[in-house]
């Protein structure tokens, strides 16, 4: 045809050479194009395209059959390049074009997405006047969608002379895909108003699950009884439809719709298991789900997907059910798809959230080539764990491999800076998620959020916060409550007025941060007026944690026996925790009385915990009643718990140093514990004298005040001061509360320092600076 090569690549002499006669198992017989031609489609049929390439150059001068058989093949089954280096072959040796060719190497074209190339083909197929054939124009539709390029496609669809329903559903199909509701919603109803035409099982099998993306019930079932009407009475139509609707119904939560359509279903395959199963899961239903997968292989389904293996140990996952699934990853072994990256993601994902990180570590060094989800699974069970310093090798070496981490990934990760008050880590994360575009993304927002409110840069929080483009409540939520751990509990009352101003409706969560944000300021009188606004305005019932705030707030605020009341009255029975916020209170404000009738309280409810043992034996320490300490802490001991040793950490230039009470094993001891008596020396210059009834022994003063010297807090900010310059914050996180003998040691050493020093405990954040602290003493 003398067609030009536009901008497909000449082609190359070394595809010439494939041209000349191989070695081979074909014989090397004299015949004629027939014979060749049918040994040709011969082997094509039998799907040994290798042999079959073998047959085609030995033809001594293929025809456009013999091309196009091939290209055919190549074009359903790959390699999907050597159809369209075939087509190049055609334009080197001017073999003509027909309009067979065009389709079969167009197909190849979407197989690989190479858009350069189709539209060199499409500028091919119009000069041979075929581009408004219905086949061509077809495979252009489908070409351009697969490359997201809809106005293209559009041109090619307005053109087409006639249409039939593979055509209209090519269109259906790409604004399905790319979640184009409104735009599938029109061309379906064009197809039958101005087309002329019904949607067929191929149309509705494309609508469906953009119909579940956008939870359209309605939509869903007016084409449920399009179905009915339409007696697709097809065993095949009919599993596609009837999975397409059960899937439809599952994503939109009605299970029971599901359920019928399941059930009334003739024949079902593994995809149709896999979808009710994977909406069982989606409700929060695990035992349901289970109780189903386990039926599917009752029933014979022995075949299982990557997608029945995910929802299944998903189900083992959440139901902390490791007896089954490590049934099902010996069931997998055995069927072979345990190597399959779906499967075994999967099981990586359930041995993480249980915690197994062995197990979860073990796996994933088995796993071949590992993707986004294989990094993303393990580094959020190292977080989930506790094990944040782990989950930073993992992003590392994820990294080092060129594996590019996705949102989960970060979300996953940034907690991880949070969980270490790591702010040079965090920093860097925030670096990462703005090169790799995901910044304004709302779930990284609110981890930025979190993650610089716990790292002691509250300002920082709230720059993150102004400057997102959508917020959704757990922004504002998130925000409440990092206002709140810093004892900023007016600019928490604020920020809630302005969400309401937005037109946010706050929710359960809201209310619980935002009366633990007035408890950590003092501001009683607000707390009660919030909690009494949350039933009355907004018809939020409380629940436990609701109360517990409460407590805490009146508690903390001196008012014990009005705390004590109110844990009477409440309409549900008083947990654990709600007690112990009370027995806290009892140890700041030193009621010895109320804290043994709360410890009794708590004893009675049992599982005790560590912390209310250690409270009841601190109010008996700090009264000098060292014979009921010491009582308490034998009960303890017999119980089987144990007291967390206080430890601290700092952050210095990236390498975070972590201290216990009394450690000599970091290697600037000599120089920290000479600083720490410095210190000393200087604070009692100014008015500083230890608090021995912090110390929960009965020792002599002296040995007391030494005790209390060297907490583990003081050590780290001793560290801080001869590691950083003056102009440096010294940030110091501690896993218990800070001691009243700490806090007020640590608001001197601002003073003959000079130094602005934060510390994050258990409770909330302590900003001292020059003999002062943010939280007023009240903590």
């Amino acid at each position: 045809m003398g067609l030009p090569r536009g901008h497909l690549r000449p082609f190359s002499t070394a595809a010439v050479r494939l041209r000349r006669p191989p070695s081979g198992s074909i014989s090397h017989e004299v015949k004629d194009k027939k014979e060749w031609q049918l040994e040709l489609e011969h082997y094509i049929a039998r799907g040994q395209l290798a042999l079959a390439r073998q047959v085609f150059d030995r033809i001594p001068a293929p025809d456009a059959r013999a091309y196009n058989a091939l290209i055919r093949a190549y074009s359903w089954r790959g390699p999907f390049h050597a159809a369209i280096d075939l087509y190049r072959s055609m334009l080197y040796f001017r073999v003509p074009l027909n309009k067979y060719t065009f389709p079969f190497v167009l197909k190849a074209c979407s197989a690989l997405a190479d858009l350069r190339a189709g539209r060199t083909i499409h500028a091919h197929a119009a000069a041979a006047g075929l581009h408004t054939d219905l086949f061509v124009s077809t495979a252009l539709i489908d070409l351009y969608i697969r490359c997201a390029r809809f106005g293209p496609a559009a041109n090619v669809f307005a053109k087409m002379p006639t249409r039939d329903v593979v055509a209209w559903n090519a269109m259906l199909a790409g604004y399905a895909n790319h979640g184009m509701y409104h735009h599938a919603i029109a061309h379906l109803l064009d197809l039958q108003d101005h087309g002329g035409l019904r949607p067929n099982a191929s149309t509705l099998v494309s609508l469906l699950p953009l119909l579940a993306q956008h939870g359209a019930l309605f939509q869903g079932t007016s084409v449920h009884a399009y179905c009915l009407r339409a007696y697709l009475d097809q065993n095949e139509e009919q599993v596609l439809i009837g999975t397409a609707l059960l899937d439809m119904y599952a994503k939109c939560k009605h299970l029971v719709y599901a359920c019928r359509v399941f059930h009334g279903m003739p024949v079902r395959n593994e995809v149709t298991w896999s979808a009710l199963i994977g909406g069982f899961v989606l409700c929060d239903r695990m035992t349901e789900a289970f109780n189903l997968f386990k039926d599917m292989l009752v029933e014979g389904m022995c075949f299982l997907s990557a997608t029945s293996v995910a929802s299944a140990l998903r189900v083992c996952a959440s139901l902390a059910d490791l007896r089954m699934g490590t049934q099902l990853h010996a069931l997998l072994a055995k069927s072979g798809i345990h190597a399959d990256l779906t499967a075994g993601n999967s099981l990586l994902s359930m041995y993480a959230k249980a915690g197994l990180m062995n197990e979860a570590t073990m796996l994933f060094d088995e796993i071949a080539v590992k993707d986004t989800i294989s990094y993303g699974a393990l580094l959020s069970g190292y977080v989930q764990n506790g094990k944040a310093e782990e989950a930073f090798l993992v992003f590392k070496k994820m990294q080092a491999c060129n594996v590019q981490p996705d949102i989960a990934t970060m979300v996953s990760l940034i907690p991880a800076c949070s969980h270490l008050a790591a702010l040079q880590h965090g920093r860097c994360s925030h670096g990462s998620v703005i090169i790799r575009g995901l910044a304004l993304e709302t779930s990284i927002c609110n981890s930025l959020i979190d993650m610089y409110a716990k790292c002691g840069r509250i300002d920082l929080s709230r720059q993150v916060f102004d400057k997102m483009p959508a917020r959704d409540i757990v922004s504002w939520n998130t925000m409440i409550a990092g206002y709140g751990i810093h004892g900023l509990g007016k600019e928490a009352t604020t920020l809630f007025l302005g969400m309401k101003n937005q037109g946010f409706a706050p929710d359960d969560v809201t209310f619980i941060c935002l009366i633990a944000a007035c408890s950590h300021s003092g501001l009683v009188t607000e707390g009660k007026h919030w909690f009494d606004t949350m039933t009355r305005m907004y018809g939020i019932l409380p629940r436990m944690e609701h109360y517990i705030c409460m407590v805490d707030l009146l508690a903390r605020g001196g008012f014990l026996d009005e705390a004590y009341q109110f844990i009477q009255s409440m309409p549900l029975k008083a947990d654990v925790r709600v007690w112990g916020a009370l027995l806290g209170a009892c140890r700041i404000h030193k009621n010895i009385d109320l804290g043994k009738q709360v410890s009794r309280m708590i004893q009675k409810l049992g599982p005790e915990g560590t912390g209310n043992f250690v409270l009841l034996s601190n109010i008996f320490s700090a009264a000098g009643r060292f014979d009921e300490a010491a009582e308490v802490r034998v009960i303890q001991k017999v119980k089987g718990f144990k007291k967390s040793p206080g430890c601290s950490w700092i952050e210095i230039n990236g390498s975070l140093h972590a201290f216990v009470g009394g450690d000599q094993s970091h290697p600037c001891s000599l120089d920290i514990y000479h600083e720490l008596d410095n210190i000393l020396v200087d604070i009692k210059k100014l008015g500083y004298q230890a608090d021995t009834s912090f110390v929960l022994q009965d020792l002599e003063e002296e040995e007391k005040e030494k005790a209390l010297l060297y907490h583990s807090e003081k050590l780290a900010i001793a560290f801080g001061v001869l590691s950083l310059n003056e102009d440096k914050t010294i940030f110091v996180t501690k896993n218990l509360r800070v001691c009243g003998d700490c806090h007020t040691a640590i608001k001197f050493m601002t003073l003959v320092r000079n130094r602005t020093i934060i510390v994050r405990d258990a409770n909330r954040f302590h900003h001292f600076k020059n003999g002062q602290c943010s939280c007023g003493d009240f903590w």
